[in-house]
């Protein structure tokens, strides 16, 4: 079976990024449906060393790797580059973060 390539955005209702506390930040990927959820779930095309690789960190960094069934969502915690408020820190509520995430290219199966 064919696989074909789709941008994460596409795939998503909703994908954000927040701070979960000063060294920490919370990505949430909601995804337009329950099929589409459990077609990118099974893939195995997201994991969290691709996600590591997407932000250029370890992938221990990645604290928390969630795809969580009751919402049809993906949840993934990174630990923060450089702390909130702090200097070098861009973005203190870490709210324009995912912006990596949208653009990721995921191959499904057709």
């Amino acid at each position: 079976m064919a696989k074909k390539p789709y941008r994460l955005a596409d795939l998503a209702t909703v994908i954000r990024s927040k701070n979960a506390g000063p060294f920490e930040l919370t990505l949430d990927v909601f995804f337009k449906n329950e099929e589409t959820f459990k077609r990118v779930r099974d893939s195995g095309a997201i994991t969290p060393k691709r996600i590591a690789e997407l932000y250029g960190m370890n992938e221990e960094d990645v604290m928390a790797f969630t795809f969580f069934d009751p919402a049809g969502a993906l949840k993934i915690t990174l630990k923060r580059w450089v702390s909130a408020a702090a200097p070098g820190d861009t973005d203190v509520l870490g709210a324009q973060q995912h912006v990596p995430l949208m653009l990721l290219t995921v191959e499904l199966k057709e």
